[in-house]
């Protein structure tokens, strides 16, 4: 139903292979209900608010994790009408327990800031309702969208890109960015916030954890090899399947592109969300990955390899499910054995029970979206707390603005450089396919049965807008 307030909500979006899809799915929704939906990088959210042209609304970051540039943000939002809610896209869930996750994510004061704080399941808003209980009335348990994109309703839907092979595939999700960033190591260091570069005197007082992080990077990149090893040990014994391997979206693509350069039969691509690779996969593949997760709740067959023993406790939940292999020789046998039973058409996991460790984790509502009981709590949030309506035309005169500014910026780059401008392949968010992204409202749409008549549109590269018409 249309709500009688329109608000402006505004969607972060960090890294878009794994974050775009499901903001889509919250802006297709909200703007169905008459709300007004700004899906953007940090920089665009950023520049309207110094610039005074944000209208007052509703944000949503992507974390609540404790940086100076983080509480400078918030700051801006609070003093400009803006309301803060948080749902963070690590999420958590790939490992037992959530208490650390909880504290090294979040802080006293952005908890304060914010007005809404939203939790995949369970686990997360237990732990954070007690680690910060003078704020437990602001935690909710509302699910996450990304995890709506895995249920059946959507996955059946999925259409894969152009890029994909025609035979069936094995996909291979790789989450070994540590091993394989665009970075060297000492510009980022492992774990988010103690860069090594920028504090390195963290680690001067904390020699153990300084070394945690080099053992850890050890292991990734022993991780590595064994899989680039798997893969040519699969891509040559067999004939009837291909392998797609994707990369992280902070890892190198073009790394794993040399490492499996002239093995027949395999792919490195990385186009698009992930959940239509996994929905037409015949089989997953993983070492500590939430792909796994997503894999098991959609009802495809999961392969964990752990060729050696791991001291670095990372991914244990996701490790634990599907089938777990541990030499060349099992991994074979399995992902044969897999494949045999999708060419037989005798593969059927969608009623499978999930396990409880999973369930602790994250929260599927079977009647309702998570991205509709967010948007529940951002309607009776802004009825309490704003006043009027707002326009967005300043903003997107700012925006529009600064989009020329760019443009002659990176022309006269190019003009003195002498070099071709070309997309980066390992952009975290690279400029927007407004086809794209047409398409995939339009599933939403049909799926959900939406009848109302939506705008979608193109502010920026990196800026979408979509509203009621």
């Amino acid at each position: 139903k249309s709500w009688l307030y329109h608000l402006n909500i505004y969607l972060l979006v960090e890294i878009s292979a794994r974050e775009l899809v499901s903001k889509l799915l919250l802006g297709t929704l909200a703007a169905a209900r008459g709300h007004n939906v700004i899906i953007s990088s940090i920089g665009a959210i950023k520049g309207g608010l110094r610039r005074g042209v944000l209208p007052p609304g509703i944000f949503l970051d992507k974390c609540l994790t404790p940086t100076l540039e983080s509480f400078a943000t918030h700051k801006e939002m609070v003093n400009n009408n803006i309301l803060i809610s948080s749902l963070d896209e690590e999420s958590g869930i790939l490992d037992h327990g959530y208490e650390n996750f909880a504290k090294n994510r979040y802080s006293n004061e952005l908890v304060e800031q914010s007005t809404a704080i939203f939790g995949w399941g369970d686990e997360d808003v237990d732990s954070l309702k007690q680690i910060y209980p003078k704020y437990s009335s602001k935690i909710y348990k509302t699910g996450s969208p990304r995890v709506d994109l895995w249920k059946s309703q959507f996955s059946k839907n999925w259409i894969l890109p152009s890029s994909a092979p025609s035979r069936p595939y094995l996909l291979i999700s790789s989450n070994l960015h540590t091993a394989n960033f665009a970075k060297p190591f000492y510009e980022w260091g492992g774990f988010f916030p103690y860069q090594l570069k920028e504090n390195i005197s963290y680690y001067k007082n904390n020699p153990e954890s300084f070394k945690k992080q080099f053992s850890k990077l050890s292991e990734d990149n022993l991780k590595l090899a064994s899989f680039v090893e798997a893969i040519h040990f699969l891509a040559n014994s067999k004939n009837d399947y291909d392998i797609i391997l994707r990369p992280h979206p902070l890892e190198n693509i073009d790394t794993w592109k040399v490492y499996l350069r002239g093995v027949p039969n395999v792919h490195v691509i990385r186009d698009g969300n992930i959940s239509p690779w996994v929905n037409h996969a015949f089989a997953i593949m993983h070492n500590s990955c939430t792909t796994a997760i997503e894999a098991t709740v959609s009802g495809k067959e999961v392969i964990t390899y752990i060729p050696f023993v791991q001291n670095n406790s990372w991914g244990e939940v996701a490790n634990e499910l599907g089938h777990c292999t541990k030499t060349l020789e099992e991994l074979s046998n399995k992902v044969d054995l897999l494949f045999n039973k999708f060419k037989s058409g005798n593969e059927n996991n969608e009623n499978k029970k999930l396990p409880d460790t999973l369930l602790k984790k994250i929260y599927i509502d079977k009647n309702e979206l998570a991205a509709d009981k967010i948007i529940a709590v951002w309607e009776k949030l802004a009825k309490e707390n704003l006043l009027q309506n707002s326009s967005l035309s300043n903003f997107r005169l700012f925006l529009k603005i600064a989009k020329i500014k760019d443009f002659f910026l990176s022309m006269g780059k190019k003009v003195f450089s002498g070099k071709k401008t070309n997309l980066n392949e390992n952009e975290k968010f690279p400029s927007l396919d407004i086809k794209k992204i047409h398409e995939t409202i339009e599933t939403f749409q049909n799926g959900l049965k939406i009848k109302e008549n939506l705008d979608c549109k193109l502010l920026n590269d990196r800026t979408i807008l979509i509203k009621k018409k």
